[in-house]
């Protein structure tokens, strides 16, 4: 059947009677090209008859079809006439997320979920303005999402506004990395079953009440209205219709029959309306349904039968992470745990196995995490927030104006810090050494291997008065590097010669780069001392005097050059009144194209190969 279908236009055409056949053609496709490549598996498996409604009610890209979370967009690829899944995420083969370049169907490459109905909000009233009022824009938001502020302020503006023929689709799964949490949620999981009224307006008095704010105590306030209307049963698009929005649903997700009779009702219906889909994350796939709530949500190379890794996961960055949490935790009553709808990818399961009423799973929410850690400072706690780097970017100002300014003693732990390699731009977490340099009184930190990350881990919960951030990358970790002295404060990790010309500094995991580094410039005659700060910002006070004893320093880190690691230690060092030459490696102020990480790093230059070369291009002429 997958051959019969090369873009939406035959997808039209195929006899409904067919669809069924197709569905299960895309579910083998789908297990047999990403067991070999890798990828958001169970995502996608989950999505598979929606996807094929979409394509089959709606006409892209005439009709714009929006992804608030790009990791469901394999069966949407496939359905526009991508099926070379062979070089999936790897350099120069399909993106594992929409990517304009590749088709005209592609349309937010921003995989930070809860950005999707401003998109189609936006896209929506821009069609109306240009009097292309006859063109849909359909967004599908994952109930995950939901959970974020951004999802529920785009909301209300669709509400208040005239926004044309907009249709939000709820891809309800009950997962988002992890069971989804929240009021909310467990509002959607409710509608799955028996929507009565008085579970309805019990949810409404526990939920919105006392926690929903002023917005939450409308949406109480219009749910017990219904007593006026009818007492024994409610239907469950009160909720959204009394935001102005119509409800159509709940559709069962994996009936595409019933999901393209849905689709159909919304799309005659001219204005917003919202569908609500209820779907299996890993459906039809044996061993994702039976890998509890993960589902396979992203797997590596695995056997197609089994659902077994092809290559055992090597103990890595996060393991660490979290087995020394535990450890402090034992120790210390007052640190907590929090994350943002990640609990199992950031490493704090076992942490909440051991202390489950000290762990605050707040949902897709990053801005809420990093404002209710500065609240359980002031409480006297010590949180620990536990995210992807890049997915710390959104709560910048809660960071600088909740934690910073007030002292607060949070810890922030950024995983998958630097190149993330084969999830493409938006994931890579190069921003960090840059973006947090700006805030004031924060210190950072960037461990080389699993000694140093338990010890900077314990150094920053220690710190109370004022906000932390140790950061490590994606990945096995590296075999220990032990320091041979400490030289100004700083660990001293190799000594090449007698009269170093030399100082290469080394940021966290790139230690092992600048030591392969400092072995090519001995074989050039040319002795380097390599040195790893820890703590990156501040910039320790004796780094200055250290490289006053060389005649030229190298930084290397894997993130931005610009306003990153390496610029902050040239600055501390003219700000001593040194005139030396200073080299900064790193990544360029660009968005990186997805491929393996090893790939990303030699083009940019960060090999030992390539600082050894910028090293001897910028050594004094005297020399």
């Amino acid at each position: 059947m997958l051959a019969q279908v090369t873009g939406p236009a035959s997808l039209k055409k195929l006899a409904p009677e067919l669809v069924d056949d197709l569905a299960a053609d895309i579910r083998d496709f789908l297990v047999d090209k990403v067991a070999k490549a890798g990828g958001h598996l169970g995502p996608n498996l989950g999505v598979v008859e929606l996807t094929i409604a979409l394509h089959r009610v709606f006409d892209s890209p005439r009709d714009t079809l929006l992804f608030d979370t790009g990791h469901i967009a394999y069966v949407h690829k496939i359905l526009t006439g991508r099926q070379e899944f062979d070089r999936l995420r790897q350099a120069g083969g399909l993106s594992g997320y929409p990517a304009r370049a590749e088709s005209v169907h592609d349309v937010i490459e921003n995989t930070h979920a809860s950005a999707g109905l401003s998109w189609a909000a936006g896209i929506a009233a821009g069609r109306r303005l240009a009097g292309q009022s006859d063109r849909f824009t359909v967004v599908v938001v994952g109930d995950g999402a939901l959970t974020g502020g951004m999802s529920w302020e785009a909301l209300n503006n669709i509400a208040e506004s005239d926004q044309g023929r907009l249709v939000v689709v709820i891809n309800d799964n009950g997962r988002s990395y992890a069971p989804t949490i929240g009021g909310l949620a467990n509002h959607l999981s409710g509608l799955r079953t028996a929507p009565h009224y008085e579970r309805v307006l019990g949810w409404g008095k526990r939920q919105l009440r006392s926690h929903g704010g002023w917005f939450g105590r409308f949406l109480y306030g219009a749910l017990h209205g219904l007593k006026k209307g009818v007492k024994d049963v409610v239907a469950p698009q009160a909720l959204f219709e009394d935001l102005g929005l119509k409800y159509i649903g709940a559709v069962d997700g994996h009936d595409e029959a019933a999901v393209e009779r849905a689709l159909n009702q919304a799309k005659a219906f001219g204005g917003p309306v919202l569908v609500h889909v209820i779907t299996e994350k890993g459906r039809g796939y044996v061993p994702a349904e039976g890998h509890g709530p993960d589902r396979f949500h992203s797997v590596g190379r695995i056997h197609p039968e089994t659902g077994l890794p092809l290559e055992p996961s090597r103990f890595g960055w996060s393991s660490v992470f979290s087995d020394e949490l535990v450890r402090i935790g034992r120790a210390d009553p007052k640190v907590v745990a929090i994350t943002a709808a990640m609990l199992e990818p950031v490493g704090l399961v076992p942490f909440a196995a051991e202390f489950p009423d000290r762990v605050f799973d707040v949902g897709i929410a990053e801005q809420h995490a990093a404002a209710l850690a500065a609240g359980l400072a002031y409480a006297g706690l010590h949180p620990v927030v536990a995210v992807y780097a890049t997915f710390l970017n959104r709560a910048f100002d809660q960071v600088l104006m909740d934690c910073a300014l007030h002292r607060a003693g949070v810890t922030f732990v950024l995983d998958r810090a630097g190149i993330t390699g084969a999830d493409g731009p938006s994931h890579n977490g190069q921003w960090d050494l840059a973006l947090f340099r700006l805030v004031p009184g924060l210190r950072l930190a960037a461990p080389r291997d699993a000694s140093a990350l338990r010890r900077l881990l314990r150094q920053a919960v220690a710190v109370q008065d004022a906000p932390t951030v140790v950061r490590y990358p994606k990945g096995p970790m590296p075999r220990d590097i032990p320091a041979i002295g400490r030289q100004e404060g700083l660990e001293v990790l190799s000594r090449t010669g007698p009269n170093p010309l030399v100082l290469l500094v080394a940021v966290g995991s790139e230690a092992a780069t600048a030591l392969a580094a400092a072995e090519l410039l001995k074989e050039r005659g040319v002795a380097a001392t390599v040195v790893d700060p820890g703590w990156v910002y501040p910039v320790a006070g004796g780094l200055p005097r250290l490289a006053a004893a060389h005649e030229l320093v190298v930084t290397v880190e894997d993130g931005m050059v610009c306003g990153g690691a390496g610029e902050a230690i040239a600055r501390a060092i003219a700000a001593e009144g040194l005139t030396l030459p200073v080299v900064t490696c790193g990544l360029p102020k660009a968005f990186l194209a997805h491929g393996a990480r090893r790939s990303i790093a030699e083009a940019h230059g960060l090999t030992a190969q390539g600082v050894a070369a910028r090293a001897l291009a910028a050594m004094p002429a005297a020399i």
